[in-house]
């Protein structure tokens, strides 16, 4: 018995073969291969295939340009957003999800910039990438998850400072800042706040708290946005709610019912779930009316 490669020379799905060898059972195999990678793949599909996003943000009106703040020897690729207005703005530091700097990352960039906001959303996988590149670089979503996942603590909060400085320093910027992040960067920008004095609020949408201990060292008010079919995360509120409280700080967690991990992203897709959809307009809505307060 040997073996050879069947199906176009895919080592994906080679198979032994000979006499010996009962077929109708590696058929079997292989058809179950082929389940698993198709699963796999279209799990992956909704992140990677955001062209709709891509468009959008290519027919924006809006001013936008990729900078690079460089700090202690690293160089962070930020895409920055500013809005159309006659006034100074305030700030927004924008935290990408799991999948490191995506089309649709930027595509709510220029909605904040739309509601008068100068958004500025770092890729935190910036020099991470192969050969020394950032997002774009990973040709596999698994890989950049993978990076994001293993990203230095002190690296991140580092990057989050020198480039929420820079953007308080550009001339139209009202010198006021907040923050907001999803999922995984939902989590940053809880942590974030424990980090930075002169926040003047954190949006987090369906991340996690940070360690109880650093809650003490919040000044500003946290505001959660969470999906109700999201148990892993929502699963922390309660206790989230109960350290906030005893460290004397705010916390105003809101649940959308029916809306499940992504819903800001899977909410605006052209393939959104009603339950996203509603989830994604009424987060909208109450996230802009607290960025005015």
């Amino acid at each position: 018995m040997h073996l050879c490669e069947s199906r176009g020379g895919s080592t994906l799905f080679r198979r032994p073969v000979g006499r010996d060898v009962d077929s109708y059972f590696w058929d079997e195999v292989d058809m179950k291969r082929i389940v698993l990678f198709l699963a796999v793949f279209a799990l992956a599909m909704p992140v990677m295939a955001q062209d709709w996003a891509r468009a959008k943000v290519e027919k924006s009106p809006r001013h936008r340009e990729w900078v690079t703040v460089k700090h202690d020897g690293r160089s962070v690729e930020t895409f920055v957003v500013y809005p159309e207005s006659k006034d100074k703005a305030p700030v927004v530091l924008v935290i990408h999800e799991i999948f490191g700097m995506t089309d649709w990352v930027q595509d709510l960039a220029d909605q904040l910039a739309e509601a008068g906001y100068i958004a500025v959303a770092p890729d935190l996988l910036s020099g991470m990438g192969p050969n020394g590149g950032r997002s774009t670089a990973f040709t596999e979503q698994g890989k950049a998850m993978e990076a994001v996942s293993h990203l230095n603590a002190d690296q991140i909060t580092a990057d989050l400072n020198a480039v929420a400085d820079y953007a308080l320093k550009l001339p139209s910027s009202s010198g006021k800042l907040f923050v907001t992040g999803y999922c995984w960067g939902g989590g940053q920008s809880f942590r974030f706040a424990t980090n930075r004095k002169d926040l003047k609020a954190a949006f987090v949408f369906y991340g996690p708290p940070p360690d109880k201990d650093a809650m003490k060292n919040i000044t500003a008010p946290v505001y959660g946005f969470y999906g109700g079919n999201d148990n892993r995360i929502d699963s922390t509120i309660p206790q989230a709610k109960q350290d906030m409280a005893a460290a004397g700080k705010t916390y105003d967690p809101v649940v959308y019912e029916g809306a499940g991990h992504g819903f800001m992203r899977a909410g605006e897709a052209p393939d959104a779930s009603e339950a996203n959809k509603k989830a994604r307009n009424d987060a909208w809505e109450r996230w802009k009316s607290l960025l005015a307060k």
